[in-house]
């Protein structure tokens, strides 16, 4: 086995099946041999997904239900890590996010680039604005599904670059280095493992900061090499997430540097780490996302 996608969960299967279709070996590209599977994790929700919405994935997709109390996705991400099958495991902590065509092999070729690779992609929000503004002006999952359905998606999954903003997190685009959350990343589970997975100190909703720490502690790796991949990304639809859909004035920034205060002693900074590799195409929809001076 190639690589295990790790997709949490919580309540959001309206989401998680369209994640789950963009995963699919229906529309990614490039696979050839590549042989990969996706664990798909809802994390305590009280509306899981059913056998229905799994059956048309159910060749690669293993479906999990782990039965829990906590808002944090951490012990659903390490239970994944643990169960996983693959030499490399990819993670997505907000299973919202949508995946384009070519993420999976060109992540898979961004590994071979280093002996201890930790490969990156860049976010976006779904709609003419982040979400946390977007929202306030009336966008809303019925909006979504329209704006989805006038790209035809999934015909061509590159054309989600066409109905998105950048995340705030990703900016300034694809050349700004390892952006300080990644939505999607990918490495060996091995390295993963021997980290100790992310930690379950971060127990606030939706992990806190737990993804920026783990980015952190991966960038101190000794001989860890960051790869971006170029051209791909992941695409967060509307669903009430705990930071994506409140108004920024009510966002839980200051609850979560307080939990990363206590765990670290300061305040989150991103490192820089080593200077980063990237490897991948730039299609006609992404390009206008390479740099700010084309932003």
């Amino acid at each position: 086995m190639d690589l295990s996608i790790i997709v949490i969960l919580h309540n959001m299967r309206r989401e998680a099946v369209r994640t789950l279709r963009s995963l699919s070996r229906e529309l990614q590209q490039g696979l050839g041999g590549i042989k990969y599977q996706v664990i798909a994790i809802d994390n305590g929700s009280s509306q899981p997904l059913q056998p229905a919405d799994i059956d048309p994935f159910r060749d690669h997709v293993t479906h999990i239900f782990l039965e829990t109390d906590s808002v944090s996705p951490v012990g659903a991400i390490n239970l994944g890590a643990q169960i996983a099958k693959g030499e490399h495991v990819a993670v997505i902590v907000d299973g919202a996010r949508m995946a384009s065509p070519g993420l999976i092999s060109a992540s898979l070729l961004a590994t071979r680039l280093a002996t201890s690779p930790f490969v990156f992609a860049l976010s976006w929000h779904l709609g003419p604005k982040i979400q946390n503004i977007s929202m306030l002006e009336g966008y809303d999952q019925a909006i979504e599904d329209a704006l989805l359905e006038s790209i035809a998606w999934p015909d061509d999954g590159y054309r989600l670059f066409e109905i998105s903003t950048i995340a705030p997190s990703s900016e300034p685009g694809f050349l700004a280095g390892v952006p300080p959350e990644c939505s999607w990343f990918c490495m060996k589970r091995s390295t993963f493992l021997e980290m100790g997975g992310f930690d379950p100190g971060f127990a606030s909703p939706g992990g806190g900061l737990v993804n920026h720490d783990f980015r952190n502690r991966v960038l101190e790796i000794p001989g860890i090499v960051p790869v971006g991949v170029l051209g791909e990304g992941v695409f967060h639809q509307f669903h009430g997430g705990v930071a994506t859909n409140v108004p920024l004035v009510e966002h839980p920034w200051e609850s979560f540097d307080v939990e990363y205060r206590r765990l670290r002693g300061a305040n989150f900074s991103p490192i820089a780490g080593p200077t980063p590799l990237y490897v991948g195409r730039m299609g006609d929809q992404a390009r206008r996302f390479l740099a700010p001076s084309q932003g």
